[in-house]
């Protein structure tokens, strides 16, 4: 653990030693040209895990998910989805400005699903007033509804609506791995039913940098054409699907300890007078929380008073707080949030 206890994302983890020396002898290749022999293993490896028949690696979850939307949907067109999703809120609006794809935003309940009868009602008549419906997508673990896990039989109700009006159903499984841990189920059943899904190497997985979309040979060569288009295409980044490749093998079942980490440090923060937190929704690596209205200070002193003891914590939104256990926050970590959380608090 460094000195400093960051608490902002899982983004902020860093390489461990085995992901270091896999990169430093990775065999390497020029990917775009399909000849990187480390590439082509993580994505054969990303592709039995899931579940799918190829995978592509990509620098990132959002170049994943854009491409997604990209190949599924033609400029006009419409996908449906949460309005507290990734891709709606934290994707600078790439499906609309580089797709031309059309947003249908629907309202994400508290568990992060969305009502599969708002889901019906959404998808659209034959209209020429209307914009063609051509894809749903869903995220699991849901970030902004408190990382909840979103459940198999939900995931697969929402595929045979798919199913049954001709929809591709894509997955923002950014923490996919997490997800799978929490529901007791295997990466592979998460993703059944889906068309095509992404998840990130780069948040609990500890690698530096990386993601995969996955789906069908016909999907991953379309999509390899605009990931091209995005400038994702990649020379010998071996280097880096080396740590992914680590990450993957190695890194997948400590998830659980990071679950348990976030569950001590929300049933300490739970007791702590002045804070109003929700410790049903705490089910993977992340805590939400806000401050009552008689506490003593606000959340951005709060901020301040932890960030003098080296704790940096994410302000996600007004008078709300996001804290994220990963690999690099252990359990004296955890005790000394609490610690000083309660002493900002109650003096």
């Amino acid at each position: 653990m460094s000195e400093t206890i960051d608490l902002r994302s899982d983004t902020v983890t860093l390489p461990t030693p085995a992901m270091r020396e896999a990169m430093a002898q990775a065999p390497v290749g020029d990917d775009v040209y399909g000849e990187d022999p480390t590439i082509n293993k993580l994505q054969e490896l990303a592709a039995e895990m899931t579940g799918m028949e190829a995978g592509l690696f990509v620098p990132s979850g959002t170049m994943g998910n854009l491409i997604a939307v990209l190949v599924h949907c033609q400029r006009g067109e419409e996908i449906i989805l949460g309005n507290m999703s990734h891709i709606y809120l934290n994707e600078a609006g790439g499906v609309a400005a580089l797709g031309g794809v059309h947003p249908y935003p629907l309202l994400n309940q508290d568990d992060g699903t969305i009502a599969l009868e708002d889901i019906r009602a959404a998808i659209r008549t034959e209209d020429p007033h209307h914009p063609v419906t051509r894809m749903i997508a869903l995220e699991n673990t849901h970030n902004t509804c408190g990382g909840v896990a979103l459940s198999v039989d939900y995931t697969r109700a929402v595929s045979q609506i798919a199913q049954e009006n001709d929809l591709w159903l894509h997955l923002d499984g950014a923490r996919l791995f997490n997800a799978a841990i929490d529901l007791g189920v295997t990466a592979k059943e998460v993703c059944d039913g889906f068309d095509s899904v992404t998840f990130c190497l780069s948040k609990g997985l500890g690698a530096p940098v990386g993601s995969v979309l996955c789906g069908t040979k016909a999907f991953i060569y379309q999509a390899n054409r605009i990931r091209k288009q995005l400038g994702g295409g990649m020379r010998q980044a071996g280097i880096v699907a080396a740590a992914g490749i680590v990450a993957l093998e190695q890194m997948v079942d400590r998830l659980k300890d990071d679950h348990k980490r976030a569950k001590r440090l929300a049933d300490g923060l739970a007791g702590i007078k002045g804070i109003d937190l929700d410790l049903e929704k705490v089910q993977t690596n992340m805590i939400y929380f806000r401050l009552q209205n008689d506490a003593p200070i606000n959340v951005e002193e709060l901020e301040a008073k932890l960030l003098n003891e080296n704790i940096k914590v994410d302000l996600a939104g007004p008078g709300l707080i996001r804290l994220v256990t990963h690999c690099w926050i252990d359990d004296a970590a955890v005790e000394k949030v609490i610690q000083v959380t309660a002493a900002a608090l109650e003096g």
